[in-house]
């Protein structure tokens, strides 16, 4: 059902209240603004009771927040950074607890980061179109073959999910998995601070630790201009005329006016752009910004990187968890070089991988190739 109307929406979510499991999709535009602008919301607790809901006809989404603040009800979701930063910006909250099939498929034989279409044919058989895939969600009416393609992204998740949860269960992986999905839900994944901003921009690793300085307060500017006008911060300022104004750092409008790419701030924003400049030029060596850096193994250790990584893709075979999710390759370099707080050396990617690269590592066991294929001694 399409819902446009706040009883409408009242009544599907008294009816969806009752339900253990919620499906949730939204379909969103972000092209030209600075937040993604939330034009549908699609939930579903059956393949038979599913709603599209209206949130450019619908000012008050309270009904479907409290669905999602539920802790009786569990949100499946497919790849859901995107959406919990949609819906977070729309509602001040997420869907808790949160329930992610392309990371649960991660941990049950499927590649990473398997799409949906992909997932749902491996489960039901169904093969969905993507016709619909570059939509202008905003335009509005939406015509019946646009309202099948939004709601067939819930159709098939309840289901979906009931098969996941009883493999993860029969494969003991569920407590593995779950722990996983709570991180998912940290706000750090899809929460903007203006003044972290600055380690997103392209070509950052090759400032320095003063030109840094420069990059976070610039960042922090030109984010705050977007969100303030709401539009693409690359509208305020391009990432490559960032980087120059912190290679230059302009004192002046003059000098900031030679930086092409500038041309298009008034006077007002250049004074504040020039004043962003000043403060981290002005910056104490002992406030300096700086990026994590990864020294680079030598030949000797890439080769042990290798072997371990060899290792690490039989158990992946194995085990059915995809390698990338266990561990990569910087992070067997942590693991290697007995980095605190390597992923590998705690929880269950320890017992599941790490355990046995200590034996690779300490010499008490090998690899061998046995009919082509690679295999541990």
């Amino acid at each position: 059902m399409f819902i446009s109307t706040t009883e409408e929406l009242e009544r599907f979510c008294e009816q969806a209240s009752q339900s253990s499991v919620l499906a949730v999709d939204t379909e969103f535009l972000r092209e030209r603004t600075y937040r993604p602008r939330l034009c549908l919301i699609q939930l579903a607790t059956s393949p038979d009771n599913i709603a599209a809901v209206d949130p450019l006809a619908i000012d008050d989404l309270e009904p479907i927040a409290r669905l999602f603040r539920d802790n009786r009800i569990v949100k499946v979701l497919h790849a859901c950074s995107q959406d919990l930063e949609v819906i977070d910006g729309a509602m001040g909250c997420v869907p808790s607890p949160m329930f992610d099939t392309q990371l649960a498929a991660a941990f049950l034989g499927h590649r990473m980061q398997l799409g949906y279409g992909a997932l749902v044919e491996a489960y039901t058989g169904v093969h969905l179109p993507k016709a619909e895939s570059l939509t202008d969600w905003s335009r509005r009416p939406l015509d019946p073959e646009q309202l099948v393609y939004a709601e067939d992204d819930v159709r098939y998740l309840p289901g979906i999910y009931d098969q996941m949860k009883a493999e993860l269960v029969e494969r003991d992986r569920l407590s593995m998995v779950l722990p996983e999905m709570q991180s998912l839900l940290d706000p750090s994944h899809y929460r903007h601070e203006p003044m972290e901003a600055y380690k997103h921009l392209k070509r950052v690793s090759s400032l320095t630790r003063k030109q840094l300085a420069v990059a976070q307060e610039v960042c922090a500017w030109r984010e705050s201009m977007a969100a303030k006008r709401d539009i693409p911060r690359k509208w305020v300022l391009a990432d490559e005329v960032v980087v120059e104004l912190c290679r230059r750092a302009p004192a002046d409008e003059g000098r900031l006016r030679r930086i092409r790419g500038t041309e298009q701030l008034s006077e007002r924003d250049s004074a504040a752009l020039l004043h962003a400049v000043s403060r981290g030029v002005a910056r104490p060596a002992s406030q300096l910004p700086s990026l994590p850096k990864r020294s680079r193994p030598s030949g000797e250790q890439e080769s042990v990187v290798d072997l371990m990584y060899a290792m690490l893709r039989i158990i992946s075979e194995r085990s059915g968890v995809a390698t990338q999710l266990i561990a990569t390759r910087d992070e067997l370099v942590d693991f290697m070089s007995g980095r605190e707080g390597a992923s590998l050396a705690s929880g269950w990617r320890y017992e599941l991988a790490g355990r046995r690269l200590e034996e690779l590592l300490g010499g008490s066991c090998g690899l061998t190739v046995k009919d082509g294929r690679v295999e541990i001694l």
